[in-house]
């Protein structure tokens, strides 16, 4: 075997046990493996659990509040979020600097950090539009040639600034998916009208389906109960049968919905398979998590930000974005944490699509040797992992 992880704690059995590793797969599991192994790891009785995956970064932007005023963080974070739109706005001004060699100084900042906090898989955004142009794309495309095997990037074509309201966008989208984008983005709330917000989803739909592409989109993210993009983008999935290769982030105007409306809502998006990413800790205003679960629709955690117009914090450390929200979410109990760790590991690889994903033989070998011995504390320290295995392979942390 390449590896073997000995007196590893699970968190679905008592005894402690050994992992057996071998072409990048968990080959073995029981309490004694007699053979050996190029790399013996030991876990000294702490948790081993898949690695962390993370479905909502804007890798693009990372760092970028050091370069602007706050204004925008400001807006973003204010007035119950009624100035979202305006956040936007004065957070593109950036953009007229993008430029891909600087980008991918910063990226590699952060993807570094992500490897040795043991998150392996990130759907990264990278915005496409008549300023950003093609710049963030090609600083991603380059990270996750350099990070692969380490930290898998599902690359976004982002139009944040709107469709319809940015003419040439949607050619930008197309060129990003030919230069190798991986998932097809969308933020049709950001269009000034009801029509154009279906012209927006339509758009991005084309494009996805042309290219055989998931698609990611940012819904309803502001404090306005009137906005409807959640429902609309979860009928087009039905419609189109793009059934479980659809992602909705944010949806912070779910908060202000009246029951029977969420309740609706829900029933769509299960039968979308449509999962939400929420980032509670970057807004004022979040989905209905808690609810959610509830209805036994997929919800799961993002980091969303690093350091940018509207967020300024962040170390693409997964645990410390549970650790916010169980505060944010009142999810304090013992099972609740059980559950928040679920939302930053095997329920986002489903939504995510992340194939072979979990701690089970014959599964692709990501995971995470903790510095906790429970859920609890992991979660109460957001320490930095003591081993991360991507791939099968164990990171070098001394060469990040």
């Amino acid at each position: 075997m390449n590896i073997i992880i000995r007196n590893a704690r699970l968190r679905n059995r008592e005894t402690l046990v050994d992992i057996g590793i071998d072409n990048g797969k968990i080959v073995e599991i029981a309490e004694k493996i007699s053979e050996n192994a190029e790399q013996i790891l030991d876990a000294q009785g702490k948790l081993v659990t898949e690695s962390f995956c993370n479905p909502h970064l804007h890798l693009c932007k990372v760092y970028t509040l050091l370069m602007m005023d706050e204004s925008a963080l400001k807006a973003y974070h204010g007035q119950d979020m009624g100035a979202a739109m305006t956040a936007i706005e004065e957070a593109a001004k950036i953009k007229e600097q993008y430029n891909a060699k600087w980008i991918i100084e910063n990226v590699r900042k952060a993807l570094k950090m992500a490897a040795r906090y043991g998150n392996t898989h990130i759907r990264a955004f990278a915005d496409v539009d008549s300023k950003a142009k093609l710049e963030g794309i090609k600083a991603l495309l380059m990270a996750k040639q350099e990070f692969k095997g380490i930290v898998d990037l599902q690359v976004v074509a982002f139009p944040q600034d709107g469709v319809v309201r940015e003419p040439g966008t949607v050619e930008l989208i197309e060129a990003a998916m030919k230069m190798g984008a991986d998932v097809v983005g969308g933020i049709p709330w950001i269009e000034y009208t009801v029509p154009d917000e279906r012209l927006h989803i339509d758009a991005m739909f084309k494009i996805a389906q042309k290219y055989n592409a998931d698609i990611s989109m940012l819904v309803d993210d502001a404090g306005d109960s009137g906005l409807k993009t959640l429902e609309m983008l979860a009928i087009k999935t039905l419609k189109e049968q793009w059934i479980g290769r659809v992602l909705a982030h944010h949806a912070r105007a779910m908060s202000l919905y009246p029951t029977p409306y969420f309740k609706k809502l829900a029933a769509l998006l299960k039968q979308a398979q449509m999962g939400v990413v929420s980032d509670p800790h970057t807004g004022p205003l979040h989905a209905k998590v808690k609810e959610l679960l509830e209805e036994k629709a997929l919800v799961v955690f993002g980091q969303d930000d690093i350091v940018d117009a509207y967020y300024p914090f962040g170390r693409n450390n997964m645990l410390e974005v549970a650790f916010l929200n169980a505060h944010l979410l009142w999810m304090t109990t013992f099972r609740e944490m059980e559950k928040i760790y679920d939302m930053i590991t095997i329920a986002p690889a489903k939504a995510m699509n992340i194939k072979n994903f979990g701690l089970q033989t014959g599964n692709a070998a990501h995971l995470v040797v903790l510095e906790a011995k429970s859920i609890h504390e992991a979660i109460m320290y957001h320490q930095e992992p003591l081993y991360v295995i991507s791939h099968g392979k164990l990171v070098d942390k001394s060469k990040l």
